[in-house]
Order: structure tokens, then sequence, then C-alpha cells
């Protein structure tokens, strides 16, 4: 339990001092999806869900646009959805590293 306690004390505090380039990561590619939306007609509610599954690059395939345009932003948004993951990913192992060092002893 005291693994688990120091991991998610590491993580968090890394999340929030990457917090900033994460909500100006996730502030663009909701602002990139509504553009997209607008220019291919779709809801507020459609438009930030295709945002948000191309970021993930899940992709499902029930919303695609069909302009030119909003399909380079569209891999935009996948390129921009990656280093979002990625930023949370490297948090999260520095957390694992860090809690192993404190908890365990365990160092390189």
């Amino acid at each position: 339990m005291a693994f688990t306690i120091v991991f998610l004390k590491f993580f968090f505090l890394a999340l929030f001092y990457a917090s900033p380039v994460l909500v100006f990561l996730a502030l663009s590619i909701a602002g990139l999806g509504f553009w997209i939306g607008k220019r291919e007609g779709w809801s507020f509610s459609d438009s930030l869900y295709y945002a948000f599954i191309t970021a993930t690059t899940v992709g499902y395939g029930d919303f695609h646009p069909r302009h030119m345009p909003c399909k380079f932003l569209a891999i935009l948004i996948a390129i921009i959805g990656v280093l979002f993951t990625g930023i949370i990913v490297a948090s999260g192992l520095y957390a694992i590293e860090t809690a192993f060092t404190e908890v365990r002893g365990i160092a390189q």
C-alpha cells in the first residue's frame, strides 16, 4: 500500500507540473476539433467527440472529415494527441521509478 501511495503522490505531482502544457494541448485538440466540426457541419458534442477520439488515435470511423484542410488538421490532432499521451505516460514512468527508489530502496 505504501508503494501505491508514493506512486500516486509523485504521479499527480508530475501531472501538476506538466499541467500548463497538458491544458494547452487539450485546448488545442478541442479548438482544432471545433474548427473541423464547424467546417464539416457537425454539432458541438460531435466535434469534441471526434477531436478526442482522433487525438487518442482510436478513430472509430463514425465521423471523418470530407474537406482536405480538415483532413490535414485531423493529422495534426493525432500528433498533438500522441504528445499529450506521451507526457502522461512519462509522468507515470517517473512516478514508478521514484516510488521504487523511495519505498523499496531500488536504485539504478
